[in-house]
């Protein structure tokens, strides 16, 4: 049995995660809550990339960590991949209201793909270091270390002017706004998106903890793992 097809579930959930992350960020959050704007804190994309951790977690707690990164790289290459391939299709079924040009899709792709890898990897690696310790300890740190790092990886090479070389801007994400939407110092859009996106990230891995031990709870022992894999 090959590598992709024996742990085809883990990749495919990890490229479907990342996908529709990369889609979902290029889309800030309508409407307020009192009078705070939301599309100045959050894109949706905040949602469902923390996500991609559980997976992360979920396959090293099963195969181990040689078979986790090797996860990683493969969802890796799925995801980027698709993420320049399918938002054009979305437009084109309708299902998105805006077309994006294809420079800007590669920038995004860029910022996920060296994101993607960083906190990913920096996640096993981790998540192994501490899976010998209380069963909490080991997803709650890896994913808090590899989320600041996605962070700050993804948020900087995607919209920082620091970083045009890689592709064109987002003019909305460029503008001033007060940071977090509420402070009275203004900064670039983007910065506070990854606050917000941050903080979501955290607040899901906390919740993410029940469906990872409910899952893990039925794995006594990492699975045998086949030669050659």
């Amino acid at each position: 049995m090959s590598f992709f097809s024996r742990y085809l579930p883990f990749v495919a959930a990890m490229a479907l995660v990342v996908v529709a992350s990369n889609v979902l960020v290029q889309f800030p959050m309508q409407g307020s809550v009192g009078g705070l704007a939301l599309a100045d804190i959050l894109t949706w994309g905040a949602f469902t990339y923390p996500f991609a951790f559980l997976v992360t977690d979920l396959a090293n707690r099963r195969y181990g960590p040689a078979v986790a990164r090797r996860i990683v790289f493969v969802g890796f290459t799925l995801a980027v991949a698709c993420s320049i391939v399918i938002p054009p299709l979305l437009f084109k079924a309708g299902l998105i209201e805006f077309e994006i040009a294809a420079n800007r899709l590669v920038r995004i792709a860029a910022a996920s793909g060296a994101a993607f890898l960083t906190a990913q990897l920096l996640d096993v690696t981790v998540f192994n270091w501490l899976r010998r310790q209380s069963w909490w300890r080991a997803p709650i740190f890896g994913t808090l270390v590899g989320s600041v790092f996605d962070t700050v990886v993804f948020f900087s090479v995607a919209f920082s002017v620091a970083f045009a070389f890689v592709g064109p801007g987002d003019s909305f994400a460029l503008e001033q706004a007060p940071l977090m939407g509420a402070f009275p110092v203004e900064t670039m859009r983007w910065i506070s998106w990854a606050f917000g996106d941050l903080s979501v990230k955290l607040i899901i891995a906390v919740f993410a903890l029940i469906p990872y031990r409910l899952i893990a709870a039925r794995w006594m022992q990492p699975a045998p793992v086949p030669a050659g894999t």
